[in-house]
Parts: C-alpha cells; sequence; structure tokens
C-alpha cells in the first residue's frame, strides 16, 4: 500500500469525510471548501488522481453511472492499519519494532490492544 501524495490524501479525506458517492465535481467542490477560498484544482487534474487512487486500491469507481460516481474503496482505519504492517514488515527486528510501539501507546490504547489480542487468542 503506497503512502498517499498531498492531492490525493486531500481526496482520500473528502470521500471518508463526506456522503458517498461523489462525482470529480461534487469531490473538486469539497477541495475547493476545503482550501477556504483558496483555488481548487482543476477538474482534470481531479479525475487523473482518482484514476490513479482507483488503480492504488483506494478509490472504487461506477462506470455505469454518468458522470461516474467515486467511493472509498479503503477506510481510513484500514489505510492506517496497512502503513504500520508495510512499516512492521519492512523492520529487520520485528520484535523490537512492536516494544517500541507498544511503549509509545498510553495506557487507555493499551487495554485496547489487550482486548484486542484476547479476542484474537480465542
Amino acid at each position: 500500500m503506497a503512502n498517499l501524495g498531498e492531492l490525493e490524501r486531500a481526496v482520500m479525506d473528502a470521500l471518508w469525510d463526506g456522503e458517498a458517492p461523489v462525482t470529480a465535481g461534487e469531490l473538486r467542490d469539497k477541495l475547493a471548501a476545503a482550501r477556504q477560498g483558496g483555488k481548487a484544482p482543476a477538474l482534470t487534474t481531479i479525475l487523473t488522481v482518482l484514476s490513479r487512487l482507483e488503480s492504488k486500491g483506494f478509490v472504487a469507481r461506477d462506470r455505469d453511472a454518468r458522470p461516474h460516481l467515486y467511493t472509498a474503496a479503503l477506510t481510513r482505519a484500514g489505510h492506517v492499519a496497512d502503513l504500520m504492517r508495510e512499516v512492521l514488515e519492512s523492520s529487520s527486528d520485528r520484535t523490537q519494532a512492536l516494544a517500541y510501539f507498544v511503549g509509545s501507546v498510553d495506557e487507555s490504547e493499551a487495554e485496547v490492544l489487550r482486548r484486542l489480542l484476547d479476542a484474537r487468542s480465542v
């Protein structure tokens, strides 16, 4: 799972935060509103970004709809989990990487981890 560029991230944030599905034009309007008066990317730029995100597995496109409708194919939590898994897999010492991660979470997050691991072992 690839890291997202700045505009890709903005597009995904708009899809994750908004009502789905949306057209490329609606997405461009959302991005313009998020920039608070800043210049919105061109529609062709949005379409290019959506196409790239679709090829990366982030976006699903309804080709039967006119204009095409776009939805997030992956949740935000799923994306974060994929990134965490990628980082862990790239480590030469997974145990040490996990130890540092566990040491960095607060007590409430540690409790969530405990519950999830306990539920997994059942």
